[in-house]
């Protein structure tokens, strides 16, 4: 199953600037993160609960950022 991240990247650009320096802070690199937003490696529960914090998302949110079914055309 793939997953819609338009609002997680949203939200990377928000608070971090960019992917790149959101990467940095998750301690991942870019390459990774990118796959990762393109459904080609899964975020970890240990990806998440970074994220949230670096991000600010509310715990409540998680479903909207990262477990929003993406729509085929």
């Amino acid at each position: 199953m793939s997953y819609e991240y338009s609002k997680l990247k949203g939200r990377i650009v928000e608070k971090c600037g960019n992917q790149q320096n959101f990467a940095k802070l998750m301690g991942l690199s870019e390459r990774t993160v990118s796959l990762k937003l393109n459904n080609e490696r899964k975020f970890t529960q240990p990806d998440i609960d970074k994220a949230l914090t670096i991000l600010e998302i509310p715990i409540e949110e998680i479903k909207d950022y990262f477990f929003t079914p993406k729509v085929q055309n």
